[in-house]
């Protein structure tokens, strides 16, 4: 079945474009969310019009974050944790982790940027991929070190 979209939808398609999809997705969650309509001809003009004011914009914030992947590639995040003396973690450096401290350098990283394959659960430097969108990613060194903790000894 055609649709014509009123959103932007992941994986599907931008504001104002007519896609194929099934009958039973057009029927069961687009056309009663409000996400998508039957693409008449009074449908196309209505939204033709906020259609390329929406591409405009899409633009603005591809070229945008093409600036802050170019800055941010090859950038180095510095996490302390807390470690054992064979340098494993008690815990993970989660991506929030990574995201917060490439923040306090400058950049606008967002925690849902950064993507990890694995845990890192180990005390040293790790590569990970930050992917801004589909096929715009950058790479940045993650360097974990070991948190020194203080230790409140009594004393006699």
């Amino acid at each position: 079945m055609r649709v014509l979209l009123c959103e932007d939808i992941k994986k599907l398609g931008w504001f104002g474009d007519v896609v194929e999809v099934s009958v039973g997705y057009a029927r069961n969650y687009l056309l009663p969310q409000g996400l998508a309509v039957v693409p008449t001809e009074a449908n196309l003009k209505a939204l033709a019009e906020q259609a390329s004011s929406r591409a405009g914009a899409r633009a603005s914030e591809r070229a945008r974050l093409q600036e802050l992947a170019a800055a941010v590639e090859g950038a180095e995040a510095v996490v302390a944790a807390r470690a054992n003396e064979a340098g494993v973690l008690f815990g993970s450096v989660k991506p929030s982790d990574i995201a917060g401290n490439l923040r306090e350098q400058g950049f606008e990283v967002a925690d849902e940027v950064v993507q990890l394959p694995e845990h890192i659960k180990q005390v040293g430097t790790h590569s990970v991929k930050l992917a801004f969108a589909g096929d715009l990613t950058a790479t940045v060194n993650v360097v974990v070190v070991a948190r020194q903790e203080e230790t409140n000894e009594p004393t006699d």
